[in-house]
């Protein structure tokens, strides 16, 4: 009995959270499984349809194409943000709230911002026309540009969070030596500083597109009408009760995750990134 209470233990421990996954998780994910194979007939017939569906394949580029967008966004910003993080001492907390304090305001009150900043009479234009810079109010909300906007405002913690662990890794004397050696500051962080900061990147790339690619709130309250992207697609099929080519639909996004998941995992040096920015 002694020996036995050991090993189970953690299974004992993680039990609870076990049971509720199973219940409110796989369960869900297997039922909406089934509906794709046996709405209204056990058939294949919702996939084998897909690549011949004009609107799926454009719906599923669009999708494709702005959560890439947003992850290249998200780097380009939320690098030199992680980097400043990494480096600060006595302002790292301050950063840290800037970058925490929309992370922890809803999804739906920043997109709401959003919309008011970009609308025809917000801020933005507002501001423009006051200057002079404008003798007309620009079409900014419900356009592309403010989708990728707004989500990669949403995004951007959790590219910068994983980048800035991995920088806080990186051994302080590789810089120094480096330098010592002749290296010059760019130099420096081309040759030692952006390739040893690679798996957060490579984390944070990962994680923003993956999210990216369920996103609903922001594309469907911002973006426009040639901006629909493969969540929202499944809400109108929800809505129509089309419930065999929704649930297809949503079997091929969460393939979609997993698969690039799995690819990631093994691109070389890829697959230790989320252990080796812990």
């Amino acid at each position: 009995m002694n020996r036995v209470l050991p090993r189970m233990l953690p299974w004992l421990l993680a039990g609870p959270l076990l049971v509720y996954m199973a219940v409110c998780y796989a369960i869900p994910v297997a039922s909406m499984l089934l509906r794709s194979l046996n709405d209204p007939r056990w058939s294949l017939d919702h996939y084998a349809a897909l690549p011949g569906d004009i609107v799926f394949l454009k719906v599923f580029w669009i999708t494709i194409s702005t959560s890439f967008v947003a992850m290249v966004s998200t780097l380009v910003l939320g690098y030199p943000v992680a980097l400043a993080l990494s480096r600060a001492r006595s302002t790292a907390p301050l950063i840290l709230i800037v970058i925490l304090l929309p992370f922890w305001t809803s999804v739906l009150v920043r997109t709401y911002a959003w919309m008011v900043l970009l609308g025809r009479h917000g801020l933005i234009n507002e501001a423009l026309l006051a200057l002079g810079l404008l003798d007309r109010p620009l079409q900014l909300l419900n356009t592309t540009l403010a989708t990728e906007i707004a989500m990669t405002h949403i995004l951007l913690p959790y590219m910068i969070l994983p980048i800035a662990n991995a920088l806080r890794q990186i051994d302080p004397s590789l810089a120094r030596a480096a330098s010592g050696l002749g290296a010059t500051p760019w130099g420096t962080f081309r040759q030692v500083i952006l390739p040893l900061s690679m798996p957060g990147v490579a984390a944070g790339a990962l994680l923003v597109f993956v999210l990216a690619l369920g996103f609903y709130i922001t594309p469907a309250m911002v973006g426009g009408s040639r901006d629909v992207t493969l969540s929202m697609l499944i809400a109108q099929q929800v809505d129509q009760l089309n419930w065999g080519y929704a649930a297809t639909l949503s079997a091929v996004l969460l393939a979609t995750a997993i698969g690039l998941i799995g690819i990631a995992q093994l691109i070389p040096g890829v697959g230790n990134a989320f252990r080796m920015t812990k």
